[in-house]
């Protein structure tokens, strides 16, 4: 595809892990998935998707065109027999699990689906994996609100207690849970498959339409010309670009695929201390990048479903045990976002084209930096 800048034989990044190698991924149609099967279509693998329809329109995973050039599997993960089928027929060597009910006030709408989904998806997922000897590789990618927050302005490390006040946050605590008892249960040090589980924080970039997330509220606000409603403008969060986390998913899996047992257990992958910002900061930003723009907070009289004010990650394991650290700090994350809707705004057929480049300026940057998986 024009614009697309693949590895060199002579400097493959993460190893050279994926090239050539089997890889499916659960939740391939929505934000994060549709950037991770980008990336790894850049690094050679052969890339399975398993997920319901593209959950938004406008829709990343069907304007990058990724239907022609990967598997693209539509089943859901509440179905143990299909997925269970389609996993073995797959044949993968990697899996990531991102396929979820991702949204904090959609959970109070639809907390059985929101569990269903969250939960019993694991549970499903790993049974696949149990039936299919191919497998050596899980990275389950649940999220930095796992943890029982009690909002003390503590960053939570991988060993502090799960909980959540929400469905939502409850059922990425319960998903750790059920991959860290299965890890116990099967997958133990007499079984030839890695598992680990993945902790981001609040992730940006070009492409995510959900409802109900700042940058697309933003975004939308931004270009029909109206001020950006605001819910929480206090709100602090650790934000971080999506090529952040997904470079720590690819490169734990890379690890693992080597190292196996080593690389067990869960990591977050979150943004530097001191780069947790408000919201407002963060829409203040955005509109400065977009050029013009107000926004307001939302005052309609009506009580809003809980959500937390202050979350906080601590990256020292990654940083210490794997070498990962985040290349952009929350501005230049900011900046490339904006600039993703600016030029999608202008041309909406620039989109393959931006986001290839987007991963490419990002693992020039992480090599300018000196991240080993660079």
């Amino acid at each position: 595809m024009e614009g697309v800048v693949t590895d060199s034989v002579d400097s493959p990044r993460f190893a050279g892990a994926f090239a050539s190698r089997r890889v499916l991924v659960t939740g391939h149609t929505g934000f994060k998935g549709s950037w991770l099967c980008r990336w790894l279509l850049e690094l050679g693998a052969d890339v399975i998707g398993y997920a319901l329809e593209p959950p938004t329109d406008p829709s990343l995973f069907l304007e990058l065109g990724l239907k022609s050039e990967m598997s693209h599997v539509v089943a859901d993960v509440r179905d143990l027999e299909r997925l269970t089928a389609e996993m073995a027929a797959a044949r993968p060597e990697f899996v990531f699990h991102l396929a979820a009910q991702p949204l904090v006030r959609l959970s109070y709408e639809r907390p059985v689906e929101t569990y269903a989904t969250n939960v019993m998806g694991t549970v499903h997922m790993l049974e696949a994996v149990r039936a299919t000897p191919s497998v050596g590789v899980v990275v389950n990618v649940t999220s930095d609100k796992c943890y029982e927050n009690r909002e003390t302005g503590q960053a939570y490390a991988e060993g502090d207690p799960m909980g959540g006040h929400d469905p939502y946050s409850s059922s990425k605590g319960c998903s750790e849970l059920v991959t860290s008892a299965y890890r116990r249960s099967f997958f133990g040090e007499g079984s030839h498959v890695a598992i680990a589980t993945a902790r981001a924080g609040n992730v940006i970039g070009g492409g995510d339409w959900a409802a109900d997330r700042i940058v697309p509220d933003c975004v939308r606000s931004l270009t029909a010309g109206q001020p950006i409603i605001v819910r929480n403008p206090d709100a602090v969060r650790p934000w971080q670009h999506v090529l952040e986390p997904l470079s720590g998913y690819l490169m734990l899996a890379a690890r693992a695929s080597a190292g196996g047992h080593d690389w067990d257990g869960p990591w977050n992958f979150g943004p530097e201390p001191g780069e947790a910002w408000p919201v407002r900061a963060i829409v203040d930003e955005i509109v400065a990048a977009w050029g013009e723009g107000s926004w307001k907070t939302l005052d309609d009289g009506r009580s809003q479903p809980h959500e937390a004010k202050l979350l906080n990650l601590d990256i020292a394991k990654a940083e210490r045990e794997l070498g990962w650290r985040p290349v952009y700090d929350v501005r230049r994350a900011i900046r490339a976002t904006a600039s993703w809707y600016a030029a999608r705004h202008e041309d909406p057929s620039s989109v393959p084209a931006r986001t290839a480049s987007d991963i490419a300026e990002y693992a020039r940057a992480a090599g300018d930096a000196g991240v080993p998986w660079a």
